[in-house]
């Protein structure tokens, strides 16, 4: 069935409780988050057939992030849209995505308060599978251990998933992804994540001066999404009718003709259609060069050319 999204943990109906759940933040769902997925579902299966009976997979996350509520002032940090999670969460074969609000509520729920009224009375959970670095309830005094032992005194069973790296050793991680993407390094975020980081929105008319210069771009806000470096990227972009279309973007303030709030600005090659008010998704495939301020609209030109000529090496090779 097609994944559902629950944005309650209170009186919740009875096909919408009693799921085999994943517990965590998972942004970005990289590698190390599907291995946890992976552990709620194998239960989710054991227990259906036990039971000859289907026990939904769920995925237990919060909205905002914990950090928005604690730490409102820091910089955007999001590897993904709620729409990006739901779609990669559903492609795991998750059925029920609790998209819990994280007020201030659900904040001053010690653990065991969050494991009892959250977990067992409001979700009605049947398993819960967490990373061994989890942390839960009020000042963080939650742990893995702490989950087994609740787990036995609330008759849910747990399972712990070890810590997921590459084979050179690379920790996989939303903070890996996030500091690979501000490195300049999206080759490394797409190890971890296990696709390409992709940033997400609605199509915006800008100056349009690209399209007076012969490369128009779909202008697309950076938002609530973590920064990554500054500069030029070969790039793939899905529309919304599923196409694919290779291209070239700069991600950054527009410093030679007037500087911008951060944008991706997508120039899709060999296309020629109008996008205005869609959502496309751009993938960050390899950074080319930081972003540069030029002294000439000429100069500016003659470098989009290489960029391009460097762009369609990578993305869209001809043989």
């Amino acid at each position: 069935m097609p994944l559902k999204t629950i944005n309650a943990w209170k009186n919740l109906a009875a096909e919408e409780r009693g799921a085999a759940v994943a517990l965590g933040n998972f942004d970005g769902v990289h590698r190390g988050h599907q291995q946890v997925i992976a552990q709620a579902a194998q239960s989710s299966l054991k227990r259906g057939a036990a039971l000859a009976q289907h026990t939904p997979l769920g995925v237990v996350t919060f909205d905002p992030h914990p950090r928005r509520l604690f730490r409102p002032t820091e910089p955007a940090f999001k590897l993904m849209t709620h729409g990006q999670q739901a779609r990669a969460l559903g492609g795991l074969g998750v059925d029920l995505l609790y998209l819990l609000p994280f007020d201030f509520e659900m904040a001053s729920f010690g653990d065991r308060e969050f494991v009892e009224k959250v977990l067992v009375e409001g979700l009605g959970v049947k398993h819960v599978a967490v990373g061994f670095d989890i942390s839960f309830g009020r000042g963080r005094s939650g742990s893995a251990e702490l989950m087994k032992a609740y787990g036995d005194a609330y008759g849910f069973t747990v399972s712990v998933a070890e810590p997921v790296e590459g084979g050179d050793g690379e920790k996989f991680s939303s903070t890996a992804v996030r500091d690979a993407l501000r490195d300049g390094h999206p080759e490394q975020a797409t190890r971890i994540l296990g696709r390409p980081f992709a940033i997400e929105g609605v199509v915006r008319r800008g100056q349009q001066l690209g399209r007076q210069l012969g490369f128009p771009t779909a202008n697309v806000e950076v938002e609530d999404y973590v920064v990554p470096r500054l500069g030029v990227y070969a790039t793939r972009t899905r529309l919304p009718d599923g196409r694919e279309v290779p291209g070239v973007a700069n991600l950054g303030n527009n410093p030679t003709t007037g500087i911008v709030e951060t944008r991706l600005e997508t120039w899709l090659f060999d296309f020629d259609e109008d996008l205005y008010g869609q959502i496309i998704e751009t993938d960050l495939i390899a950074f080319l060069r930081p972003e540069l301020k030029f002294d000439s609209l000429e100069l500016m030109i003659e470098q989009i050319r290489k960029d391009e000529q460097a762009a369609r090496g990578i993305v869209a090779p001809t043989f």
